[in-house]
């Protein structure tokens, strides 16, 4: 081809990209259009490159709801915390989660999976997590936490170790979660069996970091070639450890997993198919659990009030069981659910680090009612983002100082939990929403709170613990990770532990 015809066809390329980017005008009753200033792409760039700094830009810029144009599609945002129970309670004929989740679905994880419904695999697994097994896997987490935390007891009395926080409360609560979900190496629990699960569990973990290192980059389908060699190896090797033939031989498997796979036998997946959904979950239940301990931990580390607080509350429940915490071989429900100071400290984490985005597609045009009485049309096949973490999460008029870790911050003066916030003299029915919410709330939550305290007490009864340096900074954001949940560090941060004899 000659360089006169590629210039040629390089100018039609970019002349059909300004007609398809700049076809679109602002309807009357339509939200705020900003399309930004390359064709097709519109803000694409600056989305994908920091997406808290963009919106808030256009926050500024428009208001609390406006449209962009992100990569050929029409994304509307919308930023007031009144307004967000009209979009999370509305049927999947107008506002639908489904298709966005199912699209990640084939791209992160190759799976697809045929007749899929998805509000019907949540009734399946409701009772599971939510109601009749909870104390189940609760009680099975606590269990599994000592195995992988406590379990050598040589290492652990053998003088202080140095390791990166992140890595070790991921790999603490994702080996755990993991053994009480998939099963452990056999029951009776031996020395041997524990020292089994501890290694194949870290195998599990290592394997299944590598896929979250490029999870942001599989979602935006982003990768280099060698990236593309890399993910495609990683899971390989997780479908082989998932796999429902070898998870088959573990023992003491949750009935979450047994009510799972029966629903995906049910609806005819392939053994092979079966082994990509399993690794999905593992992401699903266990995802955002260690990212959550390692942002309260380093708080508590970094703000000796907050640590001293929590540790005195410990000390209450240690004094309440009547036995020593080296000899606690439970927490009960009823005891997690009196903690607290610890629920602030969780809370406010959760506050600061937890950054989903809430998606909907527009499935018919329709009119938004927003909490003040504005209305906004909607036009059907674009997509609607709720982004709580910029508000309210940090919305100044809600809390004050809202970037700096108040431990206490959801305490009220007579130590109970606080819930009342408000937003333009109006008490605020959503004012913290790492959860997601409405009809997409996730199912887990009771499990993973459990479990994110039962990890914060055993490292803070069995364990010294401290920064490897005083001068030791909160690390900035990935940014990448903007809309997966829980934000993790640029880099892990360096501690010391060893364990109490």
């Amino acid at each position: 081809m000659s360089w006169a015809a590629l210039l040629g066809l390089l100018a039609a390329l970019l002349l059909l990209l300004l007609l398809l980017s700049r076809r679109r005008a602002r309807r009357p009753g339509e939200p705020p259009l900003d399309l930004g200033s390359i064709p097709w792409l519109g803000h694409a760039l600056e989305f994908g490159r920091d997406a808290a700094s963009f919106l808030t830009r256009m926050k500024e810029k428009h208001g609390d709801i406006f449209t962009v144009l992100v990569g050929g599609r029409y994304v509307t945002v919308l930023l007031d915390p009144h307004s967000y129970d009209t979009v999370v309670w509305e049927p999947r004929t107008r506002l639908d989660f489904h298709p966005y989740a199912i699209f990640l679905m084939e791209r992160i994880f190759d799976l697809q999976l045929p007749n899929f419904n998805p509000s019907e695999e949540k009734a399946r697994m409701k009772p599971v997590l939510m109601h009749r097994d909870l104390q189940t896997l609760t009680e099975a987490m606590f269990t599994n936490l000592q195995t992988v935390l406590l379990g050598d007891s040589t290492e652990a009395a053998s003088g202080w170790h140095e390791t990166g926080l992140l890595d070790f409360a991921y790999s603490s609560l994702l080996r755990a979660g993991y053994l009480t979900l998939y099963g452990v190496e056999a029951l009776p629990r031996t020395r041997e069996s524990q020292a089994q699960d501890r290694v194949h569990s870290a195998d599990v973990f290592h394997t299944f970091r590598q896929l979250d290192l490029l999870l942001p980059k599989l979602a935006r389908g982003s990768l280099s070639a060698g990236d593309k060699d890399r993910a495609c190896s990683v899971k390989g090797r997780l479908w082989k450890l998932l796999s429902p033939a070898r998870l088959a031989t573990r023992a003491d498997r949750s009935s979450w997993l047994e009510s799972y796979v029966r629903h995906l036998e049910e609806m005819g997946v392939s053994e092979e198919m079966q082994a990509r959904a399993l690794v999905l979950q593992l992401w699903a239940t266990q995802g955002n659990m260690g990212p959550t301990a390692f942002w309260l931990l380093l708080f508590l580390l970094k703000n000796p009030e907050a640590l001293e607080a929590v540790r005195e509350e410990l000390k209450r429940i240690v004094w309440q069981a009547e036995l020593p915490a080296s000899q606690m071989t439970t927490l009960p429900q009823k005891t997690l659910d009196s903690m607290p100071v610890l629920d602030s400290v969780l809370n406010e984490t959760l506050r600061l680090t937890a950054a989903p985005f809430i998606t909907r597609e527009v499935m018919a045009d329709l009119a938004l009612p927003m909490a003040d009485g504005r209305e906004f049309s909607l036009r059907r096949g674009d997509r609607l983002l709720l982004f709580p973490f910029l508000s309210p999460q940090k919305d100044p008029e809600i809390y004050t100082e809202p970037e700096v870790f108040k431990y206490n911050r959801f305490l009220n003066p007579d130590g109970s939990e606080k819930k009342d916030f408000y937003k333009d003299g109006k008490r605020l029915k959503n004012y913290s929403m790492p959860w997601g919410a409405g009809h997409n709330q996730c199912l887990g939550k009771g499990y993973a709170i459990s479990s994110i305290k039962q990890f914060v007490v055993l490292m803070l009864t069995h364990f010294d613990l401290e920064l490897a340096s005083e001068d030791t900074e909160v690390p900035e954001f990935d940014l990448s990770r903007y809309g997966f949940g829980l934000m993790q560090p640029e880099e892990d941060v360096p501690i010391r532990y060893r364990g109490r004899l």
